[in-house]
């Protein structure tokens, strides 16, 4: 592991990153901007999914907002492996950033699952799995928010 590490710190992407200053800045950016949108997207998703807006048909809500949802993902972790690889053994260490990688991953599993299995607008959904799904997505996407802001006040 802790090669791979070192190649993905030594790589050239991880060299220009942290030698220019606004490329960084605009990854950050973009990092983030990824982040508000998969967060911002998940938030009334899964609220609707709890029950809440009952007179708003969860199909209009999930037509709109998973494809945000999604794009918002993409954009998040592809910058953010590209911002792991700046540090990567440093941030390898961290337990909160372990943690977000674990939230990452246990979240777009039951994301793509549970949308692999119900189709985008979650036809024939049972009430059992929309509560747990609902509950396990507001735990993680926040969460990884939470925690990616946190890491730059870690210590190693």
């Amino acid at each position: 592991m802790e090669g791979i590490l070192i190649g993905l710190e030594t790589g050239p992407v991880a060299e220009y990153l942290r030698n220019a200053r606004w490329g960084y800045a605009f990854l950050n950016a973009l990092h983030i901007f990824g982040v508000a949108l998969l967060v911002g997207a998940t938030i009334p998703i899964n609220l609707r999914l709890l029950g809440f807006w009952p007179t708003t048909l969860r199909s209009d809500i999930t037509r709109v907002l998973v494809p945000v949802a999604a794009i918002g993902m993409g954009i998040a972790i592809a910058a953010g492996v590209l911002l792991f690889s700046v540090r990567a053994q440093e941030y390898a260490d961290l337990n909160i950033f372990r943690i977000k990688i674990l939230l990452v991953l246990i979240g777009s599993i039951a994301a793509v699952s549970l949308h692999w299995t119900f189709g985008m607008i979650l036809e024939g959904l049972t009430r059992g799995r929309r509560i747990c799904h609902a509950l396990v997505s507001l735990l993680c996407w926040p969460g990884t928010l939470v925690l990616g802001r946190l890491i730059a006040f870690a210590d190693s």
